[in-house]
């Protein structure tokens, strides 16, 4: 589904990624675990293709199509979803009327019926429901006076109403206290764990790895992809730290 060969990006002139090369497939979920400075969200943000991140060499494709030459509204009508660390608030904005005008923009931009109001609600409550958030939050403007983890949850919902094929999640487990990560955690299991859908989390401790339980856990130090394994990479890493694996 999404292939990265030889990718490096700079951020005002400094080079960040230094040789990227991941494969993940349909049905999998990778996640990349690595030191403060590596490079992890600014992998994420070059696959979402954010402002300011340019991309100097390599390629990334999803499902085949080159996935850097597509504006961010592009990759997120291919499927493409993007969870970030620290969640921005939009004061005005409900979420519902952010969320349905985002479905329906891909919705249209894939060639399919938009979702009316009824059916928009319906999902909504569903969604919401699944993840302990009532409407009324889903009413109030987009992040503005929750609490970190009702940020994370609030992603969770809109990674469930807009049902991408590819999600990126960058240190959703940041911040959250033991009860909100299971929530979080059966989440993405609930939204993403399908033989058409796949995930690449980024995150910096095991614990959220017992709940989702990857397929891969890789490494990034210095820009590069050092070590990859299977989910007893990440109990490895909890025992020894960075240092220690990614020598």
């Amino acid at each position: 589904m999404l292939n990265i060969e030889n990718l490096h990006a700079a951020v005002d002139g400094k080079a960040i990624l230094k040789g990227i090369d991941l494969a993940i497939g349909a049905g999998e979920i990778h996640a990349i675990m690595g030191p403060n400075g590596s490079g992890k969200s600014t992998l994420s943000y070059v696959l979402a293709g954010r402002p300011g991140y340019e991309v100097t060499q390599g390629s990334a494709t999803l499902d085949g199509s080159d996935l850097l030459a597509l504006g961010p509204h592009e990759r997120a009508a291919a499927g493409l979803f993007l969870g970030f660390q620290y969640p921005v608030e939009i004061p005005g904005v409900s979420n519902v009327q952010f969320l349905r005008t985002a479905v329906n923009a891909q919705r249209r931009a894939r060639g399919e019926a938009e979702l009316s109001a009824g059916d928009f609600l319906r999902l909504s409550r569903e969604q919401a429901g699944a993840l302990d958030m009532s409407m009324d939050m889903m009413k109030r403007p987009v992040n503005v006076g929750f609490s970190g983890g009702e940020k994370k949850r609030n992603e969770m919902v809109q990674m469930g109403i807009i049902d991408p094929r590819l999600a990126i999640l960058d240190e959703t487990d940041s911040g959250l206290d033991i009860d909100a990560l299971r929530i979080v955690g059966d989440g993405i299991n609930r939204i993403m764990r399908k033989p058409d859908k796949a995930v690449l989390l980024i995150t910096h401790y095991q614990r959220l790895l017992d709940i989702v339980q990857p397929d891969f856990v890789h490494v990034l130090a210095g820009g590069r992809i050092v070590r990859s394994g299977g989910a007893e990479l990440a109990h490895e890493l909890e025992r020894e730290g960075y240092g220690a694996v990614a020598a």
